[in-house]
């Protein structure tokens, strides 16, 4: 597949950006710069920066150019179809204590397709209101293929450009398919402790599995939402019944 010269700029900002060159609200390379390294209209740049924006990357300050994001952002699991944006619907977020294997429920290892007594790596995230108030919990579950791989995601420090990111741009693999299952149940001990209510409360409960070309799966995502603070909306389509 081509890869489009606005793609390998914002491919090569995100790389810099991984690395550390730059820190949140640090201003970054001009157009004109850019234009001039990689012998492109500035048109091709402008499109090469809305791809960070989309991303959550980088934000656009008028009469100022492109900055670093000053907070990374993270979505709540599910609803991850083709054509969504971090920034539609991402939120600040924690990483909430330290990234740990460990043998995943049986759902999670259903998901994704591990023996039984297998490990994976979990990653826990609390996304955040606008106030800094708790509104969701996600445990991501990492294969052991992909942890070997990507040893960023045993670290306790934010992915600023995303994990599916991470690992499309390090394993290669890209997520090509989702699937979501949501239910309804009552929060546990933990859960009422970092979403900050009172037991007994109800939450949705959506895991998410994101899986390659190959079938193989990236990622479950085990998302916990109080009820009062959940809502799944979807426009779509109708014709006569038949």
């Amino acid at each position: 597949m081509t890869i489009l010269k606005y793609e390998l700029i914002a491919d090569s900002l995100r790389q810099r950006i991984a690395d550390g060159e730059f820190e949140p609200d640090d201003l970054l390379p001009s157009q004109r710069d850019l234009s001039a390294q990689w012998d492109v209209s500035r048109a091709t740049v402008i499109k090469a920066y809305d791809l960070l924006v989309s991303d959550g990357l980088v934000v656009a300050r008028q009469g100022q150019g492109f900055r670093i994001a000053p907070t990374p952002v993270a979505r709540p699991a599910g609803d991850r179809r083709a054509g969504s944006t971090r920034t539609a619907g991402g939120r600040a977020y924690q990483i909430v204590g330290v990234p740990t294997r460990a043998v995943p429920p049986a759902r999670i290892a259903a998901a994704l397709g591990l023996a039984d007594g297998a490990q994976a790596l979990r990653r826990d995230r609390l996304i955040e209101l606008a106030d800094g108030s708790p509104l969701s919990l996600v445990s991501a579950w990492f294969p052991p293929d992909i942890v070997d791989r990507c040893p960023k995601l045993e670290g306790t420090k934010q992915i600023i450009e995303g994990t599916t990111r991470y690992i499309t741009r390090i394993a290669g693999r890209t997520p090509v398919r989702g699937a979501d299952v949501t239910t309804v149940r009552l929060g546990g001990v933990r859960e009422a402790e970092l979403l900050e209510r009172e037991q007994p409360f109800a939450v949705a409960d959506v895991l998410h599995t994101a899986y390659d070309a190959d079938g193989r799966a990236l990622v479950a995502e085990h998302g916990v939402t109080p009820g009062d603070l959940y809502e799944a909306a979807e426009t779509y389509p109708m014709g006569a019944s038949r």
